[in-house]
Order: C-alpha cells, then sequence, then structure tokens
C-alpha cells in the first residue's frame, strides 16, 4: 500500500486556504458595525506585529534595508496591490455574504493563471487550464442573480 504524498508547496497552500477561510468568517463577524477601512488598518496593524515577533522568534531577522532595490520594488508594488485587496475584500464582507465574496475573491487565481502566463512565461497544462475554467465557471454561477 503507497501513502499519498503531497508536495509541500500544496500543503503551504492548503494551510493557506484554511487561513483565508477563517479570514473571511473571522472578518465578517468582525466588521460589524464598524467602518471597513478602519476594521483593515486595525488587521494590517496586528499582523505587522505578529509578523514581527514570528520573525525574530524564527531567528530570521535580518536588516530589510540591505536588501536589492529591485526587491524593494516589487515589495511595495505586492504591498500596495495587498492594501488595495484588502480594501475591497472587507468592504464586499461589509455588505455581501461571506459565503459569496470570498470564492469570488478567489477570481484572483484566473487572474493569477493569466499573469503567470503572460509576465512570467509559465505555462499551465491542459488539465491545469480546465481546473482554472471550473473556478471561473463557478464564480460566474455565484454572481448570477436568481
Amino acid at each position: 500500500m503507497t501513502s499519498l504524498q503531497f508536495p509541500t508547496w500544496f500543503i503551504w497552500a492548503l494551510l493557506s486556504a484554511f487561513f483565508a477561510a477563517g479570514t473571511a468568517i473571522f472578518a465578517k463577524i468582525g466588521i460589524q458595525n464598524v467602518d471597513s477601512d478602519l476594521a483593515t488598518l486595525v488587521r494590517t496593524f496586528i499582523i505587522f506585529f505578529v509578523l514581527t515577533a514570528y520573525i525574530a522568534a524564527m531567528g530570521k531577522w535580518s536588516n530589510p534595508f540591505l536588501l536589492p532595490r529591485k526587491t524593494w520594488l516589487f515589495l511595495t508594488l505586492s504591498a500596495l496591490a495587498t492594501g488595495a485587496s484588502w480594501v475591497c475584500y472587507f468592504r464586499a464582507l461589509q455588505i455581501g455574504d461571506a459565503s459569496k465574496v470570498a470564492p469570488v475573491d478567489k477570481a484572483s487565481v484566473i487572474l493569477v493563471a493569466l499573469f503567470a502566463f503572460i509576465f512570467l512565461g509559465e505555462r499551465p497544462s491542459l488539465r491545469e487550464w480546465s481546473g482554472i475554467v471550473c473556478v471561473a465557471t463557478g464564480i460566474i454561477i455565484l454572481a448570477i442573480k436568481k
């Protein structure tokens, strides 16, 4: 009998999905009667301190000012995109159902595949594109009003 083996990236991605699901539920409860932008700021503030403590505890601290300029540029762009995503996500959660908002937010899966194809030269297989099309179909089904 062979045991099921998963690549390390898959385990981390699955954990990410688990925590993202928690994010949606906790945020939906946490933003009741609170401005979604203020809630995003509070969340970011907490993340900063938790990550600082984690990096220090794991012995991973190094001087960030020694990072190459290209790294700073793309991490800055990533941070701006993350911030914009969080603001939009919290606003959507505040006015919509978490069970609908979170899956539509995962349209990013489709966009990542397209952007990776265009900008990074990644070439998903036919099987992988089929999965991406399934995600897109699910999002469209959620978005259609009854």
